[in-house]
């Protein structure tokens, strides 16, 4: 109703001001615009996903390469609370031969062989040793700074394998087609580096920035390896033994 002055009064509708109907339709639409919003917001901030190709010079695809986007602010979140990795002893080879883990992690070394290995590393990013034992060591190894750190053991020299430590919990390791997958990667500024046991120089060099955003990326490194020359096997000794 309009006063006589001509100005519009609430005083005779009920609290709130307007019809019942009026009042649910404007309400219903507010918490539509809202959820709207609360919903772009959080589409905008979605973590995106990067998928790195690592091929070699002739375009081949390499497995076993690891992928991992270290934040340009340097600022990442440290590994859960818990956090563990595997590196198991089968057949007297270490599987897998390769596992990467945020700076932090404990790996164990468990031995489902019969008989005992002996498992080192010499690695500046770590030095450690497990003198010979049969299942498994009480204690995990922490690897507590970033690197590679190749593993051996003492009893069969063919055994190698590698522990890629980031200062990232964003990594992934490639499969037999080359790629490895980078899931839910916050937005922001990376630098997306690749390593392969058999690779030239070191990642560094190969470095390539990515802007992560709501959408998905692919990226693709090409690597020129060296030469490897890996120590054969050696058969099993007659009557038994280590090897």
């Amino acid at each position: 109703m309009y006063s006589e002055s001509g100005s519009h009064t609430l005083s005779n509708h009920p609290a709130g001001g307007g019809p019942p109907g009026r009042r649910w339709r404007a309400g219903a639409f507010g918490v539509l615009w809202l959820a709207a919003i609360l919903f772009s917001t959080a589409d905008a901030a979605r973590a995106g996903d990067i998928t790195a190709l690592v091929v070699d010079a002739k375009g081949q695809p390499l497995k076993n390469a690891v992928v991992y986007a270290i934040p340009v602010s340097g600022k990442v979140a440290p590994p859960e609370k818990g956090k563990t990795a595997l590196v198991d002893q089968i057949r007297k080879e270490f599987i897998p031969m390769v596992v990467a883990a945020q700076t932090g992690t404990a790996v164990y070394f468990p031995n489902n062989d019969n008989i005992h290995h002996h498992v080192y590393s010499l690695s500046p990013a770590k030095t450690f040793e497990l003198p010979l034992y049969l299942g498994a060591p009480p204690n995990p190894v922490v690897f507590d700074k970033p690197g590679i750190a190749a593993l051996g053991c003492n009893i069969h020299d063919w055994m190698l394998a590698y522990v890629v430590v980031v200062d990232t919990p964003h990594f992934a390791i490639t499969g037999q087609d080359g790629k490895g997958a980078i899931r839910d990667v916050p937005p922001g500024a990376y630098t997306l580096l690749a390593w392969h046991y058999m690779m030239k120089g070191e990642p560094e060099s190969r470095a390539i920035g990515v802007q992560v955003a709501s959408g998905d990326q692919e990226k693709r490194f090409a690597l020129d390896l060296k030469p490897v020359f890996p120590i054969r096997r050696a058969p099993s000794l007659p009557g038994g033994g280590y090897r």
